[in-house]
């Protein structure tokens, strides 16, 4: 683990900075605009945990963060130019562990027709937020993959994410008593 002396280092003061392999960038660049999306969703993993209990689900917000330093490691490496690091790969399981838990949420809740909207609870609205940075972070990432190589697990993992934080807003709600709202189509 690398021992972090300074937090600045001004090496950025002039809108550039480092890949993985040393490359310097913009700042504006789509790939610092990719996993800078991932870090933001990271942050409100860290604020939804911080609103929940301890316990499991908490726990894999944590797993989900630690994962998401992975991602941003890949993102942040030119695979055209530099080799993944071991850090920038995945855990093995990832996506499955997001698959299953979504599984497994969905056979403790009732079936609901309709689209919901976002709220309830305080976790729940934040797991909604979650959801939706996560979805912008999965449109940064394949706007990047349309110009550079980006590793096909990072947009599956995205994508199979959100779809977690959905489910898991669902079952925040459904722990407290919270009724959802379902969306009421005022066009007809």
């Amino acid at each position: 683990m690398r021992t972090i002396s300074k937090v600045y280092t001004r090496r950025g003061d002039k809108g550039q900075t480092s890949l993985v392999g040393g490359q310097r960038v913009s700042k504006s660049c789509a790939r610092l605009e990719a996993y800078g999306t991932v870090d933001e969703l990271s942050a409100h993993l860290g604020l939804l945990a911080a609103t929940m209990q301890d316990g499991e689900d908490q726990q894999m917000i944590f797993n989900i963060q630690n994962t998401l330093f992975n991602v941003c490691t890949n993102l942040a490496t030119s695979q055209e130019d530099t080799p993944l690091p071991q850090s920038a790969h995945l855990p093995l399981d990832a996506v499955t562990l997001l698959e299953q838990s979504v599984d497994d949420i969905q056979q403790m809740l009732p079936e609901r027709l309709g689209f919901i909207l976002s709220g309830g609870t305080l976790a729940a609205a934040e797991a909604h937020v979650c959801r939706t940075v996560c979805r912008r972070a999965e449109r940064r990432v394949v706007a990047l993959s349309h110009d550079a190589v980006v590793s096909p697990e990072v947009m599956e993992y995205l994508n199979r994410l959100s779809d977690y934080l959905f489910a898991l807003a669902k079952k925040l709600n459904f722990i407290a008593g919270h009724s959802e709202k379902l969306w009421q189509n005022t066009c007809r």
